[in-house]
């Protein structure tokens, strides 16, 4: 369907977005909270401004690439008319859960709790997005045999080239900031978070680990990644949980007793803090793969 420069592919099965393709001109049509169901891509082309996501804020230039997951709010606040276009998807039209092999994109542009949501696109890679987002409109202007294969194809190379530039973009923050380095112990924490998440769930328990007092881990992290330790461990068990909603057949119950919460009704209320969704509906609006399909 095509309607001025809108560019949307309807899942036929439910009547839901799929996937869309649309151009944003000296506007900004994100400067109030957004919580999609959806990924979204945006590409600012012209303008800048501060961006807001889950517990951090950002300031942003012209070429910056966002990526946002299903229900991760966020906001773009202008200091100027920006200019761009936006991606969206659905991922019953393609879960990078699932493919995260194929596109390398999960924890890298996607769910990636300690990195600014967005990265610079550079001339190079400008030329390469700009290139696919033709491809892509064209395919969509001929509705032929295998189109939705064919859009996956493009949205899988926009995805790997992406996620690339992120790659190299942090390897030269990394060299840059080695002078200050980052200090040892936080290192330690991000290996940490990833093994414990299931079953530390406070900031005491990881400051206990790593023999500092919680309150200046809190103060390295808020330094270093813009959020408070609390606020890391939170989002990289809502991560776990979002992932477990759509893809398996679990109860919320069960997946509740699986990231260390006995009491259902606890979990679901940390999960709708943290996600504003409770988890039902979560798994009803994002999408549900059932496990025979994985």
């Amino acid at each position: 369907m095509l309607q001025n420069n809108h560019f949307t592919f309807i899942n036929s099965q439910t009547g839901n977005l799929a996937f869309k393709l649309y151009h944003f001109e000296n506007e900004n049509p994100f400067d109030h909270i957004q919580r999609l169901n959806y990924y979204s891509l945006i590409w600012v082309k012209r303008g800048h401004g501060n961006v807001k996501a889950d517990f951090s804020d950002y300031d942003f230039q012209k070429n910056s690439l966002f990526s946002f997951s299903p229900y991760q709010p966020f906001m773009l606040c202008a200091e100027t008319e920006l200019s761009g276009l936006v991606i969206n998807f659905h991922p019953d039209f393609f879960c990078i859960h699932k493919h995260h092999k194929e596109v390398a994109c999960n924890g890298v542009l996607f769910n990636n709790i300690y990195d600014p949501p967005f990265i610079h696109v550079n001339e190079d890679v400008e030329a390469n997005f700009e290139m696919l987002i033709d491809q892509i409109k064209t395919e969509m202007q001929k509705p032929d045999l295998a189109q939705y294969e064919l859009l996956i194809s493009y949205l899988k190379i926009f995805l790997i080239s992406a996620s690339r530039l992120k790659t190299e973009q942090q390897t030269d923050i990394e060299n840059v900031t080695k002078v200050n380095e980052e200090p040892f112990v936080l290192q330690n924490l991000k290996s940490y978070i990833e093994s414990h998440y299931r079953t530390k769930h406070t900031a005491s328990d990881y400051a206990e680990m790593l023999s500092i007092s919680p309150k200046a881990l809190s103060k390295l992290t808020k330094a270093h990644f813009n959020k408070t330790l609390t606020d890391l461990i939170s989002e990289r068990i809502i991560i776990e949980a979002k992932r477990e909603l759509y893809l398996t057949n679990k109860t919320v119950k069960e997946i509740a007793y699986e990231l260390g919460y006995s009491d259902e009704y606890y979990f679901s209320r940390f999960f709708k803090k943290n996600a504003d969704i409770s988890p039902q509906l979560y798994r009803e609006t994002v999408g549900f793969d059932r496990a025979s399909s994985i």
